[in-house]
């Protein structure tokens, strides 16, 4: 070869060498680094917030005896102490509510005796446990330990769920077992990323068009069961069921796109809708029948030997202890739904519309003519109100979330979103029933998230000083006016003015 040939070939450009594109990003953000620090802050989160829920939590009764709707589940709960985990005298000719919410409500009273403490006792450990759980879910949503601590403060200072502790009622119980269904939902999403990410890592993840199957699912098993469980206190846990079961197929549908799965959506319906519905419903129905142990073991409970005793019900094929159970329920049903009060409703009765914002609050207790506070008349008040520093955002929390959600495809406010919508929208199917604020319990947890997924927007689009001012600033104004609440949260003798002072909207009076 000549060596002008030779000049030419090596005067050739060199192609550049194929690169291969980069694998899909489908693994979930990484996890804070601060792993102890983390459970470190949820710990002293709890004990403060144990400290709060637990201060002073035998007062106030009604001369000893439960005030409110205490007065329907605390004497139900004794009677589950000496009859084996079953009501003898259920009022309204029905045991209208499943039995968890008072089987744990007598082990308080197991505990402390037929008192404030006893009845309430159980009560405040799940709302200082709540506090825990939103710490960590808040920190898994945010990735952060900081937005973590915020969240958890946040629920400290509600007054909804500081008050809900402290009653011998169902709803804190719902609330409880509704935000670990949601936690275990989570930490499944991530889960399944991860298992995702080593498929596409070792290159067959798209070997079927529907994409691999991912195993066992315990943290979704765990939600099917402990949204049994909060269907085992109240029934409007099924709303939660539906919720979360959607809330994780579109989980699964967006895990396997980005994994470049060819068909994500139909790659969900063929490989995990099934075993969804098998946790879901299976397991969550297993761990609700569970939460009739006593019932199932009596002989004397009531209702036991419906089947036999009450004629047939056409639309039940099962006979038994199982039939006499189906009927009961279907009694049940027919209670709730004639629930109804349009020409005599309760003076404190509210609609679903204003819950978000807390609008019609609950008087649970009142008494006047009361000394002991400087002056010559004192009264003394609990009323569930929730800390409008809180919940008066919530409509424009709401705008702010749907955007993120549908406009900016954040999974985290779509999540927090669905949570929260499942405890109020289902309420409207039927606007004639009686209904109360104390039903937004659950709603609680979920307000605090979404307001905590706000401030982590604020810190980023303020910078590290300007943003840690503003969410502190923040916090200052929630624990303020939660302080301010303080005594009619807790039954307090206060002055006549100071009661009128804490009356702030002329619904709330």
């Amino acid at each position: 070869m000549s060596a002008e040939a030779t000049a030419e070939r090596t005067a050739q450009p060199t192609p550049d060498p194929v690169v291969p594109p980069p694998p899909p990003a489908v693994a979930a953000d990484p996890a804070p680094t601060d792993r102890l620090r983390g459970w470190v802050v949820a710990a002293v989160l709890g004990l403060v917030g144990g400290i709060v829920r637990f201060q002073n939590l035998g007062s106030p009764t009604d001369k000893g005896t439960p005030v409110f709707d205490e007065k329907h589940y605390t004497p139900q709960a004794w009677q589950m102490l000496r009859n084996g985990g079953v009501e003898d005298n259920p009022g309204y000719m029905l045991t209208v509510h499943p039995p968890l919410g008072k089987t744990l409500i007598s082990l308080g009273e197991w505990l402390f005796g037929y008192s404030g403490w006893g009845w309430r006792f159980t009560a405040a450990l799940c709302g200082t446990l709540m506090i825990i759980m939103v710490v960590r879910i808040a920190r898994r949503l945010t990735r952060s330990t900081l937005l973590g601590a915020v969240a958890g403060l946040l629920l400290i200072a509600d007054g909804v769920s500081h008050l809900q502790s402290r009653m011998g009622m169902l709803d804190i119980f719902l609330a409880f077992f509704v935000l670990a269904a949601f936690g275990c939902v989570l930490v499944d999403r991530d889960q399944v990323r991860a298992r995702l990410t080593v498929a596409v890592a070792e290159g067959w993840a798209d070997e079927s068009g529907l994409g691999p199957r991912l195993g066992v699912r315990w943290w979704r098993l765990g939600a099917g069961a402990l949204l049994g469980l909060a269907c085992g206190v109240k029934w409007s846990g099924l709303y939660f069921v539906a919720a979360f079961g959607l809330l994780t197929v579109l989980f699964d549908v967006t895990a396997r796109r980005a994994a470049g799965v060819r068909h994500p959506w139909l790659g969900a319906l063929g490989r995990d809708v099934l075993p969804g519905l098998w946790a879901f419903v299976g397991v969550g129905a297993t761990a609700y029948l569970t939460t009739y142990w006593g019932w199932f073991a009596s002989e004397t409970a009531f209702a036991r030997h419906l089947v036999e005793t009450g004629g047939s019900d056409p639309l039940s094929i099962a006979k038994g202890a199982l039939g006499s159970l189906w009927q009961n329920s279907s009694k049940v049903l027919d209670f709730h739904e004639s629930l109804v009060t349009p020409e005599k409703p309760h003076p404190w009765e509210s609609k679903p519309w204003t819950w978000p914002m807390g609008l019609r609050p609950m008087l649970y207790y009142y008494e006047g003519g009361l000394t002991g506070c400087g002056e010559a008349r004192c009264v003394a008040a609990t009323m569930l109100v929730g800390t409008p520093a809180l919940w008066w955002l919530s409509f424009p929390l709401l705008g702010w979330s749907l955007w993120r959600a549908l406009g900016r495809f954040d999974w985290r406010y779509a999540a927090v979103l669905v949570g929260y919508l499942a405890g109020l929208l289902p309420w409207f199917a039927n606007i004639d029933r009686q209904m109360y604020f104390f039903y937004a319990t659950p709603m609680a947890a979920f307000l605090v998230l979404g307001l905590t997924l706000v401030l982590s927007d604020v810190l980023k689009a303020t910078g590290r000083t300007t943003g840690r001012v503003l969410v502190g600033a923040y916090l200052v104004l929630v624990v303020a006016n939660f302080v301010w609440l303080w005594p009619i949260l807790n039954g307090d003798v206060i002055t006549e003015g100071h009661w009128q002072a804490e009356l702030w909207l002329p619904s709330w009076r």
